[in-house]
């Protein structure tokens, strides 16, 4: 699958942007969101605020009120055709409330709901395969992150 760069994407690029990583490196592919992180903050492009979160919460709600727009990035078990996902996250008020998981849709709900703001976001999916206890993540993980900060990182340069 061929991603194309837009104008809009390119201006994810703020100071004012959040990018939230999802995991927990002691789970293997599961610290995929935190690895995610971890790459984009080794590079210095990213001018925005990079947060790391186990799971999402309500209060994660309020906290994105504040962003000009919001990136969260997560590990995905199943099949993704290039290994990763680049997609728009959306409100939704189709979620559970359960002590372990709030998706990204639900977060951007409660601060459409509860704040009153529709921010912008993106969502990158991660392919993952083991989530053991163990640390580290596998080698197809690891060629899937590779590819997914590849894209991410051309997505900061400015168009010429």
């Amino acid at each position: 699958m061929t991603y194309q760069t837009t104008a809009s994407q390119a201006a994810i690029n703020t100071p004012d942007t959040i990018l939230i990583g999802i995991g927990n490196s002691g789970r293997q592919d599961d610290g995929l969101g935190w690895a995610f992180l971890d790459a984009v903050k080794e590079k210095g492009l990213f001018k925005g605020e990079i947060i790391y979160r186990y799971q999402l919460q309500i209060e994660d709600a309020e906290m994105i009120s504040h962003a000009r727009q919001v990136i969260f990035v997560d590990a995905f078990a199943g099949e993704l055709e290039s290994g990763f996902k680049w997609k728009n996250g959306r409100p939704s008020r189709d979620f559970a409330f359960t002590t372990h998981v709030l998706p990204p849709e639900a977060i951007l709900f409660l601060c459409e709901d509860l704040y009153g703001k529709t921010i912008p976001a993106k969502v990158m999916l991660l392919e993952g395969k083991e989530w053991e206890l163990e640390m580290g993540i596998t080698e197809e993980a690891q060629e899937h992150l590779e590819q997914a900060v590849s894209f991410f990182h051309n997505l900061l340069k400015p168009e010429k």
